[in-house]
């Protein structure tokens, strides 16, 4: 059976119905907007059908989810210095919103060309998005949430999965933990990457879920790992980046990569 717009669009609002919750259905741009306590979350219709082709129910289920944790956690009354233990570092695109949709300024910093860091507060099963005006008032400074932040990530568990395409090696960081993508931040932990690959060390965060780390060796490498990374960024529900970057000396660089050929810096 063929799956609609008008048809996906009409199942997430039952599954997601509730007695303070409305919906908003913009025609134009086939996105659904889901608002509760003054709170909202933005749907791309066209994504999760998509996704449904693949997972079937399980796309709708994720999505519901992920709403459901959503207006959760946005509903979290936050007071920082008691939510140090439960700060962390998210990556998001550069073009990722610094505010909130009522003009609150977000903690963030810079990162590289194409991703920023954004804060957060871990509550559970899903978080919430620091404002710069939790710190106000305060004896708690942004560096004080950075070393807290990134503390707190290397505490995580990092497990690992293992591929080789034709004589290179793919890792990918796939926890489901809400940090996969952040373990890019976690400088002994790539060092200890970097000292166990033989080629040129390639990273991508195509979206939060999943940090892929390409041990690359020959040019066949690098198109095995552009197709990997706009599929993974095509499926996943917080789009990052589809550019690969490549680590020298501590550094992460953006790359684009032409098929069939090397990558240019």
């Amino acid at each position: 059976m063929k799956m609609t717009t008008m048809k996906m669009k009409e199942r997430l609002e039952k599954e997601l119905a509730g007695a303070n919750r409305t919906f908003r259905y913009d025609r134009e741009k086939d996105m659904l907007k889901v608002t509760e306590a003054g709170n909202s979350i933005t749907l791309s219709i066209p994504q999760i059908i998509a996704n449904w082709e693949e997972q079937a129910d399980v796309a709708v289920e994720k999505i519901v989810y992920y709403v459901e944790e959503g207006l959760k956690a946005s509903q979290h009354k936050m007071d920082i210095q008691v939510s140090l233990p439960n700060v962390y570092p998210v990556i998001r695109a550069t073009s990722f919103p610094r505010e909130t949709k009522d003009g609150k300024a977000l903690l963030t910093e810079k990162h590289t060309a194409e991703t920023a860091i954004f804060y957060v507060v871990d509550v559970g099963a899903s978080y919430r998005f620091i404002e710069e005006e939790s710190l106000e008032n305060t004896d708690v400074t942004i560096d004080d949430v950075r070393l807290a932040a990134f503390a707190n990530l290397r505490t995580r568990e990092t497990t690992m999965k293992r591929d080789s395409v034709s004589g290179n090696d793919y890792y990918f960081v796939r926890t489901n933990d809400g940090y996969d993508a952040s373990r890019i931040l976690n400088e002994p932990f790539l060092e200890e990457m970097r000292a166990r690959i033989e080629g040129e060390m390639v990273l991508a965060v195509p979206h939060q879920d999943v940090l892929i780390i390409a041990d690359i060796r020959n040019n066949t490498g690098y198109d095995v790992l552009a197709h990997m990374t706009m599929q993974f960024f095509a499926d996943g529900l917080a789009p990052i980046t589809s550019l690969p970057l490549v680590y020298n000396d501590g550094k992460l660089e953006p790359i684009f990569i032409m098929a069939k050929n090397r990558p240019k810096e």
